[in-house]
């Protein structure tokens, strides 16, 4: 129900200078209701929301996409939403991820580096060599279409 328009007219929007470092993460729509959420690579804030939501508001009116009676929010994902895109993974290195992989296996790392194709993560791992136990870091390189699901860990 115009997921299309909607995105045209974001990637128009996204050309504008102030806007150059923003991106489309998802788009989520009922019959009455729109929520689409941003990313910036700079981050993204309340007033960049709002200016987005107003210059949507104006042509949803304008063109009666939605009647009178719709409701429209634009918001960053949120920490507890998964990380779809590869800029996303680029401004979180350095923080920690819970990974689902496509084979079911879950483990937490840490993102350091961010590719095209993959993403660089390490985990610490403890072992023991006789009596003395050994901290290794084990880096990983994981193409994006293993992965299922990407959130950042939130410490307390």
């Amino acid at each position: 129900m115009y997921t299309e328009e909607i995105h045209n007219l974001l990637t128009a929007k996204f050309q504008e200078e102030s806007f150059q470092d923003c991106f489309l993460v998802d788009i989520e729509q009922t019959k009455k209701s729109i929520r689409i959420f941003i990313d910036a690579d700079s981050g993204i804030n309340f007033e960049k929301c709002q200016k987005i939501s107003r210059y949507l508001e104006s042509h949803f009116d304008e063109k009666s996409w939605f009647g009178d009676d719709y409701l429209l929010e634009v918001s960053s994902p949120g920490i507890d939403r998964p990380l779809l895109f590869p800029r996303q993974y680029k401004k979180n290195i350095g923080r920690d991820l819970q990974l689902t992989l496509n084979d079911g296996s879950q483990s937490q790392a840490t993102i350091k580096e961010v590719a095209e194709d993959y993403v660089i993560v390490t985990r610490e791992e403890i072992r023991k060599e006789g009596k003395k136990k050994v901290k290794e870091t084990i880096e990983t390189h994981l193409p994006y279409h293993i992965i299922k699901e990407a959130k950042i860990v939130i410490k307390i």
